[in-house]
């Protein structure tokens, strides 16, 4: 068996070790599979009301810096 062989053959080795391992953290984890990854992700929704308020919230978070801001700056002058 050339090198490539030994290769792949150590690798499907290592595959089925590594599913093993997997198999038995899903049995103690309840048995469900992880909704993670790239591929399973779910994307929430928000309505058009929830992205005005958090549009709304971030704009009096910066103006609430700004405003901090310049304080800092007359305060320093005086």
């Amino acid at each position: 068996m050339n090198d490539l062989g030994k290769i792949i053959v150590q690798l499907e080795r290592e595959k089925a070790a590594i599913e093993r391992a997997l198999a038995a953290l899903r049995e103690i984890g309840g048995g469900k599979p992880s909704a993670s990854g790239p591929r399973s992700r779910r994307r929430g929704r928000l309505s058009a009301e929830g992205r005005r308020r958090i549009a709304e919230a971030a704009r009096r978070r910066w103006a609430k810096k700004r405003a901090a801001d310049a304080s800092k700056k007359t305060a320093s002058k005086k």
